[in-house]
């Protein structure tokens, strides 16, 4: 996790609230408490946060701690976090003032609105070629694949830059992560403005590089905003929301462009409904660059979680970036939910790319429908995405919920593969829909499920793993089931989508549910947090970082 200054002021904020031990100046602790590693805990010492003394240590008002005693929170909290030398607990370093106070703000909801509104503007651009591909083949003279790398240029990207970026992101912070995504999907919606003739086809290309660029400042910021800004009770449901953005503008994307570019023959009234299209899309994602400015702050002032206020007290100020990795491949549960997670959204990935091909195939001249069907299969997944989270907030039942969703996922492709051509487009609509209520709804799942099984890691670095997994098999799968719908027909593509499907949840059964942010929040009874920015008072929850006077 970023160690980032926990007395960072709030904007919406009050002044920082008083704790236990300043508020007793009666209790000391010696200047010279160690804290150094290589010093072990004094053995009668309770490791829990509700810090007990040593028998010997006297109720004299001037109580001090020995010099030599180390003191370290509870192991349990994170099992393995102790187990490691890298791992090692260092104290914060501005003290427990605003880590004492578990506090929600009531900025959390216009963050999250913020950036799921800008991940849909970057999520439309992705699609909003491949849902009218052969409009653009005709316009750019350009084959079937080269449109559809406009789409898997997205995928290509993010693979080499997820590192350098999840390292900006532990190094700077969420606002200039944010920043510099919401910028650069702004700039290269502007970039296209300038390909709207047949022979500018490079620029769009260009343009369309720059928002995959954006892409990686996006895809893995749903589970750290959740965390950062969201409490233990409504976590689940903020990653949904966030992530609900992003699917939403692939939804757009499947039903605006066939609508505003009609399939004409006269290319200068082509390129004029290509440049509405692109005009929109710029002004759109101008307006949302300004909001991110005005909107978007770093984090609240005081953790909305006893997970988040824990992890702040983890994180190591020489943290290795390179070990924090190793760990996370280390842990066999996540590796395996990495695997699946990119088989799954890989299998999404594919088929929305090359719906429209699919659905012309058997049904030629209905590109709007195309459309249709691609945006029933997104809204429907958008649907399941905020029933999954608000089920998962509730229960906490993530290994149970997920191999659920992730084997009616491969039923709901089995029933549409068969039902492709029929000849009846109102069933195609309707199987279509069913296999996108899971498909769709199993990313935030995978999200959340990975920070429970790697917590306190960077919410940042799992979840970019999760997509870079995502990219990787999201081309193999694009290209592959693309070569076979030419050679071979799409219900042959749409098995092969179904073979790894099942491999897929195959290996979901055998993912454990290691909870460890559970745990975490489980550690002491956590009173419900309070709302906003006001004073503490009696009913505020107090962190495990607060020693108390009466437990001395």
């Amino acid at each position: 996790m970023v160690n980032e200054d926990p007395n960072q002021q709030d904007h919406d904020g009050t002044p920082s609230q008083t704790s236990a031990l300043q508020e007793h100046p009666n209790l000391s602790i010696h200047p010279s408490v160690s804290t150094h590693p290589s010093v072990s805990a004094h053995p009668s010492i309770s490791a829990h946060p509700s810090v007990s003394a040593h028998p010997s240590v006297s109720a004299h008002p001037s109580v001090s701690i020995h010099p030599s005693v180390s003191v370290y929170p509870s192991s349990s909290a994170h099992p393995s976090t102790l187990a490691q030398p890298s791992g090692l607990i260092q104290p914060s370093s501005s003290g427990p003032e605003d880590l004492s106070v578990i506090k929600v703000s009531k900025r959390r909801w216009a963050v999250v609105l913020v950036f799921s509104c800008y991940s849909m503007c970057n999520a439309f651009q992705w699609i909003q070629y491949g849902s009218i591909n052969n409009i653009f083949m005709n316009f750019y003279g350009v084959s079937a694949f080269a449109i559809d790398w406009l789409s898997m240029c997205y995928m290509l990207t993010y693979i080499p830059l997820l590192l350098p970026v999840a390292w900006l992101l532990e190094k700077f912070g969420l606002r200039t992560i944010a920043l510099a995504g919401s910028a650069l999907n702004c700039l290269g919606a502007w970039v296209k403005l300038g390909s709207l003739k047949p022979h500018l086809f490079p620029v769009t290309v260009l343009g369309q590089v720059i928002c995959s660029v954006a892409q990686v400042f996006i895809l893995g910021m749903p589970s750290r905003i959740a965390s950062v800004w969201f409490g233990a009770n409504e976590v689940s449901t903020a990653c949904s929301i966030a992530v609900f953005g992003n699917q939403l503008g692939i939804a757009i994307g499947f039903l605006v462009p066939p609508v505003l570019v009609p399939n004409i023959k006269d290319q200068d009234k082509l390129a004029y409904h290509i440049s509405i299209m692109f005009y929109i899309i710029a002004g759109v994602a101008t307006l949302l660059f300004i909001l991110v400015i005005i909107v978007f702050k770093e984090k609240p002032k005081h953790p909305p979680s006893r997970a988040q206020s824990l992890s702040y007290a983890l994180a190591s100020t020489d943290a290795s970036y390179l070990s924090s990795i190793i760990r996370l491949f280390k842990n066999l549960n996540f590796v395996l939910l990495v695997i699946t997670y990119g088989l799954n959204a890989g299998a999404f990935y594919a088929l929305s790319t090359l719906l429209t091909r699919m659905v012309i195939f058997h049904y030629p001249g209905e590109e709007v429908n195309a459309g249709r069907i691609g945006l029933t299969i997104v809204l429907a997944g958008m649907l399941g995405a905020v029933i999954s989270g608000i089920w998962l907030d509730r229960t906490k039942t993530y290994k149970q919920t997920t191999l659920v969703v992730y084997v009616m996922t491969l039923v709901g492709m089995v029933v549409y593969t068969y039902t492709l051509n029929l000849g009846h487009l109102w069933v195609v609509f309707i199987t279509a829909g069913a296999m996108g209520f899971f498909m769709t709804g199993y990313l935030p799942l995978g999200f959340e499920f990975a920070v429970e099984l790697t917590y306190p890691e960077s919410e940042g670095m799992s979840s970019g793993l999760l997509n870079v997994s995502a990219q990787v098999f999201g081309i193999i799968f694009t290209i592959s089931q693309g070569q076979i719908i030419d050679n071979y027909g799409t219900m042959p593509g749409n098995i092969f989508l179904c073979v790894f499907l099942t491999l897929g949840a195959v290996l979901t059964a055998f993912i454990k549910a290691d909870l460890r942010r559970q745990d975490a929040n489980k550690e002491i009874p956590e009173n419900k947090p309070q709302e906003g920015e006001e004073e503490e008072d009696s009913k505020s929850s107090k962190a495990p970082t607060t020693v108390r006077e009466e437990r001395l």
